[in-house]
């Protein structure tokens, strides 16, 4: 006669984060483009080009992860260049050349950013309106902060900025440093944190998290406010990776937040996010612009390009292919013959 062994408890599996088929994709799109680029425009993979690439990659990651968290929450953020270029032209032109003005530059800044996202969250969380008509007002709002600051000139920036922003540690540009920890935070964040499944849950679904009393309201206005604090790091690093940057420094940065958000694989009707999957898909558009530029082509060809970049990302990740190619390779039976 034996004895059963006592059952295991089981063990609950807990969180984990798993490859996405956007990371995937964008991956073998980076290293395909890298391998064009290697072929047919060597220059654009030197080592200074590469240096002088990868900065603004780290600044794009940075202010498409925003991207991200608005667009998980089924909205979409236009006021992402007025807060870059807003971020930029204070933490110039307050700092106005003095290392000791900094720590007062960049508070005044992040104060700022936080108001615009509440701004933004406020309009589009709690009085409902259109993420795109609400956020481009308070875009116009922030271009006015900007005029109102510079008067429209570059100032240009401080040692301090210039060397700890736009330095090099290690052979690896210190904005870079900066990207990967964003990555990682709101990886961790978003994919391993309770809060963070609940932030996914309600973007996916706001209706049935509403009926759950979980706080759809809330999760939306804090997306806006988190994605105003990443433009502002974007724009503080912009403002020292570049010695004398513009007052509308932010404008190229538009259409590529969206586009590495939807290269990334993020749904533009919200729910899951995938912060590493964007940062790559930064480091493609970056990587793009300086082949295309490599290549010799005019400023609107490179948007030509970026916007093409935009169109097979959204065609990627929403069209059905499998239903379109069953719908045109449905053969319709031949008809019985008569009795």
């Amino acid at each position: 006669m034996t004895l059963d062994a006592p059952p295991r408890p089981a063990i609950a599996a807990g969180p984990r984060i798993t490859v996405s088929r956007g990371l995937i994709t964008i991956t073998v799109a980076v290293v395909a483009l890298f391998v064009a680029s290697a072929l047919i425009g060597p220059t654009s993979v030197s080592r200074g080009a590469l240096l002088g690439m990868l900065p603004f990659a780290a600044v794009l990651a940075i202010a498409a992860i925003g991207q991200t968290l608005v667009v998980q929450q089924g909205g979409i953020d236009l006021s992402v260049a007025g807060a870059v270029s807003l971020a930029v032209v204070i933490s110039t032109h307050v700092a106005d050349g003095d290392d000791s003005r900094v720590p007062q530059a960049l508070g005044l800044g992040l104060v700022v950013a936080v108001l615009a996202g509440m701004g933004n969250g406020f309009l589009v969380g709690r009085l409902g309106l259109n993420p795109i008509v609400a956020t481009l007002g308070v875009n116009a709002l922030l271009y006015a902060g900007v005029l109102g600051i510079s008067g429209g000139s570059p100032r240009r920036t401080t040692d301090l900025l210039r060397s700890v922003a736009g330095g090099v540690t290690l052979g690896i540009p210190n904005s870079v440093y900066v990207a990967f920890l964003v990555v990682l935070v709101a990886t961790v964040a978003m994919k391993l944190t309770a809060a963070g499944r609940r932030f996914e849950a309600i973007g996916a679904n706001p209706a049935a998290a509403f009926a759950t009393a979980l706080p759809v309201t809330r999760h939306r206005m804090s997306a806006y406010v988190w994605a105003q604090v990443l433009y502002w790091l974007a724009g503080v690093l912009l403002a020292g990776i570049i010695a004398q940057p513009t007052a509308f420094q932010g404008d190229a940065y538009l259409l590529p937040s969206v586009a590495a958000v939807v290269l990334g694989g993020t749904s533009l009707l919200g729910g899951r996010g995938y912060p590493v999957a964007t940062a790559v898909a930064a480091l493609f558009l970056s990587q793009l612009d300086q082949f295309v530029l490599a290549l010799g082509v005019s400023f609107a060809i490179r948007t030509l390009v970026e916007a093409a970049a935009l169109t097979v990302g959204v065609a990627l990740y929403t069209v059905n292919w499998r239903a379109l190619r069953d719908r045109f390779t449905r053969r319709t039976p031949a008809p019985s013959p008569a009795t």
